[in-house]
């Protein structure tokens, strides 16, 4: 399918704006786009009972957490959030909207994470942080409105690699135990080597030299190939939670999602990939520009609803 006409006013809107690709871009310069942009991709919050900034113990000192109740009675399912921006841009602030709408979705609390950022903190940084915000969730359910046998692991690119990686080491160590996983767009191999790599590695938002980009800054000398940085290289995903994997036709990270739900089925656990037509990488995000957004966002909230129900 074509590009959506909305999708593809942006980004000729966006090829015009006069900046430099990603690729060519500094880490300063990439934070202050994306930050710029948010507010007009995001679009108006929803309202939720309550939204509360708190830090929790991480693996290298306190780690932001933001910590969003909905409207209704307690106890809640519970979602521990990763935002994206290729381990290297995206704020707490510049996801608040998505966060609530989703609390509000759902509802269940959402534990928004403002995990280490590269090149300042390069792998396993964020892992060690998306693991310890995870655990602390768990044992905190009751404090925070939660049960903590409803809990859910969720981001979007960057953030759904965070996501699927907690699940393997909670898996793997033991706990904490997750009920459920959703990926967007999660980035899931190092390697690049796939067919929507190659068909759209130029020209639909994400580039593959800004996926690079992204990797170079995160990784540092390492080669990206241990399962905690690329989880489709995971030699066994059995064991692992249910998961909804959505993905953008027009996304060089199309082809890696779809085949990490495959896996995951193989594997005997219930996966779902649900691609999205004539849209790009960051749609989910952008409820200001497109309906598609809002239409990933309702199956997330009725995957993650179903998933997570109980007493």
């Amino acid at each position: 399918m074509a590009l959506a006409p909305e999708i593809r006013a942006l980004l000729d809107q966006m090829g015009g704006s006069g900046r430099p690709p990603l690729h060519h871009q500094s880490v300063a310069q990439a934070r202050a786009f994306h930050v710029e942009d948010a507010p007009a991709l995001n679009g108006p919050a929803a309202p939720v009972a309550s939204v509360q900034d708190r830090v929790v113990p991480g693996p290298a000192g306190e780690l932001p957490v933001r910590v969003y109740t909905p409207e209704g009675e307690p106890p809640f399912p519970i979602v521990v959030f990763f935002h994206g921006g290729g381990w290297v841009v995206g704020t707490l602030d510049s996801y608040d909207p998505l966060c609530r709408a989703l609390a509000a979705a759902v509802p269940a609390v959402v534990v928004s994470v403002g995990y280490r950022l590269a090149p300042e903190d390069r792998w396993p940084a964020a892992v060690e942080d998306a693991y310890a915000a995870t655990l602390w969730a768990s044992r905190k359910a009751a404090e925070l409105g939660g049960a903590q046998h409803r809990l859910a692991v969720a981001g979007d690119s960057a953030g759904g690699n965070l996501a699927a990686v907690v699940a393997l080491g909670a898996r793997d160590r033991g706990g904490p135990p997750i009920a459920f996983q959703l990926l967007v767009y999660p980035v899931l191999d190092a390697a690049g080597d796939t067919g929507s790599w190659r068909d759209h590695a130029e020209g639909f938002y994400l580039t593959a030299a800004g996926m690079r980009w992204y990797w170079d800054h995160y990784l540092g000398p390492a080669d990206g190939s241990a399962p905690d940085a690329s989880p489709l290289r995971a030699a066994f995903l059995g064991g692992l939670p249910p998961a909804l994997v959505i993905g953008a036709e027009h996304d060089i990270l199309r082809d890696e999602g779809e085949a990490y739900a495959a896996r995951l089925r193989d594997a005997g656990v219930a996966a779902t990939a649900s691609r999205y037509p004539g849209v790009v990488h960051g749609f989910f995000r952008w409820r200001a520009l497109t309906g598609a957004a809002d239409a990933a966002l309702q199956e997330a909230a009725a995957a993650l609803r179903s998933a997570l129900a109980g007493p």
